[in-house]
């Protein structure tokens, strides 16, 4: 028989209903960050609903990072400003359960650090390239023997770049993106026998993407950031996985 196919209809909960209302007043405006939610006791008036399905909908809702609420303040539940934390936990999550990749993170990241560099080679301010210039004069220092300072001076030059681009879309998935990526590959860097010479070769690569963001270079300055992700990375990934992240070098 023809005709449309149907799913079978999914029963939704109370608090779901009220998770859904604080949601779309908080993404339309009409619940700003520092603003307060109603008390319980007002909560439960408005959605005719008890107080166990009232404090659920909290707790999910602070699970999501929108809300800090503490049961029973007769203020309300403070609506909280936007952080990556959410986004942070939701992809390590993912990470965790084999649901992404090593490899499809590793691409994710050569395509947001590709886009990072191509704007600011664009956009990029005279302060904005000589933060990067420091940050690369760090990691010259730090490549002695202080491998944690090195880190930190490299995570400063992509934070760095992220900024000049403008985007804070493109910082906070940077951000959130680089940290996952390097807590799965942690021992492994930690244990690879070749680390000075990785540091060396990294050294050279921000180097060179520098010279291009100085020289206005966009696609150039696009192209070295990704061949220097997969130089890094490949190691880390199967063939299979490897071919995928070449097809961002094409």
């Amino acid at each position: 028989m023809g005709g449309p196919r149907f799913e079978p209809v999914r029963t939704v909960r109370a608090y779901e209903r009220i998770v859904e209302q604080i949601e779309e007043a908080v993404e339309s405006g009409a619940l700003a960050p520092g603003g307060r939610l109603p008390s319980e006791r007002e909560l439960m008036v408005q959605f005719s609903v008890s107080r166990s399905t009232v404090r659920e909908a909290l707790r999910v809702l602070q699970a999501r990072g929108l809300v800090r609420s503490r049961p029973g303040d007769p203020n309300g539940a403070e609506v909280l400003p936007f952080s990556p934390a959410a986004l942070h936990k939701s992809m390590t999550t993912l990470a965790r359960v084999a649901e992404l990749s090593l490899g499809e993170l590793v691409q994710f990241r050569m395509v947001l650090d590709g886009s990072a560099v191509l704007l600011a080679a664009r956009l990029r301010t005279e302060e904005q390239l000589a933060e990067m210039g420091e940050a690369v004069a760090a990691m010259r220092v730090a490549a002695g023997g202080d491998e944690n300072a090195f880190g930190a001076a490299d995570v400063a030059f992509h934070d760095a770049v992220a900024r000049a681009g403008g985007n804070k879309l493109i910082q906070i998935c940077t951000e959130v993106v680089r940290s996952i990526v390097l807590k799965l590959i942690s021992e492994r860097i930690a244990a690879a026998p070749d680390r000075a010479q990785l540091m060396r070769r990294s050294i050279r690569h921000h180097e060179e993407v520098i010279a291009a963001i100085r020289a206005g270079d966009g696609p150039l300055a696009a192209r070295l950031s990704r061949k220097a992700m997969y130089d890094y990375y490949a190691g880390y990934v199967d063939e299979g996985e490897r071919s995928a992240l070449r097809a961002l070098l094409e």
